[in-house]
């Protein structure tokens, strides 16, 4: 073989590894429990995650590439969160992750990401400590487009309170990271405008019987019952009140307005009130075409978890607009695009303009949070 022929190979096969290289997919990971008591929010998460990947795909991809999703079930267990993280970083090569649902997963996995400097959009999970966690770090790929726990914490407290003028509460929260962490939030707030709970208790995933906690809390004197937890446990609450006949308001965090909580509750969870950052109304264009969009691909008529499926559309949006930025998915620069973004991204929950800077990487603020309320099987905006 001649020197001429041998560089035309050798030009021929570096070309070819080059447009292999260029065509090969850009690997984000979607963690979440698609199974169990907090499936109706990972899995409405995971499917507004998909459409907006078919939305960018059907567009050219990122980068002239296509993206894949690799998906994994965390099952809302912390230990699974750690070996899903461990598994999307060193051996799927993710360029990034959205997702995370239950703080606890949250907070026990996202090390191994912050460790790889690879970034993290965590769409669901609401803990107040979530991007706090590595915040003392150089640089803290940690991020989130859920309503933080402060916000609803306060929203909470304002509707109680300063709205509905009750000065006797009663705080009902699950046993998890979330639900003890959003007690603490809440207790503190409460404390602000002087107020004390008569009555604040506590109860486990899968219980069934909330008799205990909700006879403490009418005992007290409660004019409302404040919750904090997720849905099918929720659902307990609502119907153990109407069994005992006790008819004060339920306003908690934004999972009552999951769909497990309103099927199981039925008339029992109307009236229930909750902050919200998406509304399944089509109350703008985007809204109305996400809203039909999700309806045609999953064959569903009310979305199990609107929330979930609006964040999780958004944080896909969010971190492709950082990639388009970045004109690269190294972690580094990727970061340093969302800390950044000089274009505006139109969402379902938001039109988002610079919604993170270094020190802040919260992108809801409390103006974009509603007041929602279950009426008749959905949820509506609270009036």
């Amino acid at each position: 073989m001649s020197y001429k022929t041998q560089t035309f190979v050798a030009a021929a096969l570096m070309s070819l590894a080059l447009t292999s290289q260029a065509a090969d997919p850009i690997k984000i990971g979607v963690s979440g429990p698609y199974t169990g008591g907090s499936a109706p929010m990972g899995v409405s998460m995971r499917d507004g995650v998909k459409l907006a990947v078919a939305e960018i795909n059907a567009a050219g991809g990122l980068l002239g590439r296509q993206i894949q999703l690799v998906e994994r079930d965390d099952e809302a267990k912390n230990e699974r969160g750690v070996q899903i993280a461990q598994e999307l970083i060193n051996k799927e090569k993710v360029v990034a992750t959205v997702g995370f649902i239950n703080t606890g997963v949250a907070l026990a996995s996202q090390r191994f990401y912050q460790e790889a400097k690879i970034p993290v959009i965590n769409n669901v999970a609401t803990g107040t400590v979530i991007t706090k966690q590595f915040e003392k770090d150089k640089d803290n790929y940690i991020f989130r487009t859920s309503a933080a726990d402060k916000i609803q914490a306060k929203m909470i407290a304002d509707e109680a309170v300063d709205k509905q003028k009750f000065t006797k509460v009663a705080i009902l929260a699950d046993s998890t990271n979330y639900g003890q962490l959003g007690r603490e939030d809440l207790e503190k707030v409460l404390a602000e405008k002087k107020i004390t709970p008569v009555a604040v208790e506590k109860y486990n995933i899968k219980d069934v019987d909330m008799t205990a906690q909700l006879l403490k809390s009418k005992q007290g004197g409660a004019q409302a019952v404040l919750t904090y937890g997720i849905g099918p446990e929720l659902a307990q609450i609502a119907n153990g009140m109407e069994k005992l006949n006790w008819h004060v308001p339920i306003i908690g965090s934004w999972p009552l307005s999951m769909g497990n909580f309103i099927d199981n509750s039925g008339k029992n969870g109307n009236g229930a009130r909750m902050p919200q950052t998406f509304i399944q109304d089509g109350s703008t264009p985007k809204r109305k075409a996400f809203i039909e969009a999700y309806q045609k691909a999953y064959k569903v008529d009310r979305m199990p978890s609107a929330v979930s499926a609006a964040q999780g559309y958004d944080s896909v949006l969010l971190l492709a607009a950082a990639i388009k930025q970045a004109g690269s998915t190294d972690g580094d620069k990727v970061r340093a695009a969302l800390e950044n973004l000089n274009t505006k991204v139109e969402g379902v929950v938001t039109t988002y303009d610079k919604p993170f800077t270094h020190t802040d990487h919260e992108a809801i603020k409390p103006s974009m949070v509603v007041m929602g309320e279950v009426k008749n099987g959905r949820v509506i905006l609270g009036k």
